[in-house]
């Protein structure tokens, strides 16, 4: 699988959407050596999706603990296994390299990878701050080298197919997007609930509507001392006039993953929890007329038609990512989710963390950071 792409010189243009076919171009190298630095939570996956390309072999996984990497020898006996993450970035039999550490390692593991010559795959959040952030897009733009961020949900069926019927006019205006995404736990001890959940929408809203908020305003807590902070309520404004609204927590008892995207003509519900038909159009809508005939009525009129679930793409999006990642270093291609994506998301988080802590506050966000 793989995903269209603009290339680096028309990044002022329309964001690409990804596809579920592709190939590599001929004459560059067909087999990619990929080195992933973490084991953890997330390293399995891109272990297992990257080993089963064509155009990619997992060469070496480096982690601290070596329990964890005698897991790995046994899972993939031709992959070697290190504790020593830096000399694996060193090793010349390596292209790429893919970090899977917590955020606090991202900037350096990254910033030595691109020095040393490897294109990047980067776990979400791209780094702690955005002045970091920047610092590796401009490293990677001076080596010519590709820098992807791995925001895995815009790589999703029912994520695309939002972007197809936003782009595409069939929703009318936009008007809103309302997100519910809330669990009991998993505590992080490094970024707080935003950085670990939020930041989803915020991927999620700008590929999806290709637009960057200009304003946030936030409040959350944290109710355990020496934790980050565990809930947060976010909204996000734009200078078209959509608001976007973000509810985040590890403390609810039930595990919800719902979006509400209203527009003019049609509107969208996505239940990522359900097995089936998780998204679902509406043809529901509000008229507003000026008609002097019913000035003595409400302005306000209301419809309602059909509701259908389109099919969806259902391969797993973490594939057509890694995929989508060996196109774009085979094809010198932008990614989707390039640094410059990467970049806008984590001054997102950085604005929603400074109006929750400032409680509630507006924080105004750049106004040059409009989407591919």
């Amino acid at each position: 699988m793989s995903v269209k792409t603009a290339d680096k010189s028309k990044q002022g243009s329309a964001k690409a959407k990804p596809a579920a076919s592709g190939e590599a171009s001929k004459g560059k190298k067909s087999v990619l050596n990929i080195g992933v630095i973490g084991y953890g939570y997330w390293g399995p996956n891109l272990v297992r999706n990257f080993s089963e390309l064509d155009e990619a072999r997992v060469h070496t996984v480096a982690d601290l603990n070596p329990k964890v990497l005698d897991i790995v020898a046994k899972r993939y006996p031709a992959t070697k296994t290190t504790t020593d993450a830096m000399a694996m970035i060193q090793d010349p039999e390596i292209d790429a390299v893919a970090i899977a550490t917590p955020v606090s390692t991202h900037f350096s593991l990254a910033m030595a990878a691109l020095r040393a010559g490897k294109h990047v795959w980067l776990e979400k959040p791209m780094t702690e701050t955005s002045l970091q952030a920047r610092a590796l897009v401009d490293e990677a733009e001076k080596r010519g080298l590709t820098l992807h961020i791995d925001h895995t949900f815009i790589y999703t069926g029912p994520v695309m197919k939002m972007r197809e019927l936003v782009q595409s006019g069939e929703l009318g205006k936009s008007l809103y997007y309302d997100s519910t995404r809330v669990n009991l736990g998993l505590f992080q001890r490094d970024v707080n609930v935003i950085s670990d959940l939020a930041v989803h929408d915020f991927s999620i809203l700008d590929f999806v509507f290709g637009e960057h908020p200009v304003a946030v305003s936030a409040s959350g807590i944290n109710h355990y001392p020496g934790t980050p902070e565990n809930l947060a309520f976010i909204t996000l404004f734009y200078d078209s006039g959509f608001i976007a609204h973000v509810n985040v927590s590890w403390l609810a008892p039930v595990k919800v993953r719902n979006i509400l995207i209203g527009g003019t003509e049609k509107m969208i519900t996505f239940d990522e929890l359900q097995p089936s038909e998780k998204l679902k159009i509406y043809d529901k809508g509000v008229s507003l007329t000026d008609d002097p005939k019913q000035i003595h009525e409400m302005r306000v009129g209301y419809r309602t038609g059909d509701m259908w679930a389109p099919k969806v793409d259902n391969v797993e999006a973490l594939r057509i990512e890694a995929q989508h990642f060996c196109d774009c270093i085979a094809t010198g291609k932008s990614s989707v989710s390039d640094g410059q994506f990467g970049m806008r998301m984590v001054e997102v988080i950085e604005a929603a963390t400074s109006s929750m802590r400032g409680r509630g506050e507006t924080v105004h966000l750049p106004r040059n950071g409009a989407s591919k």
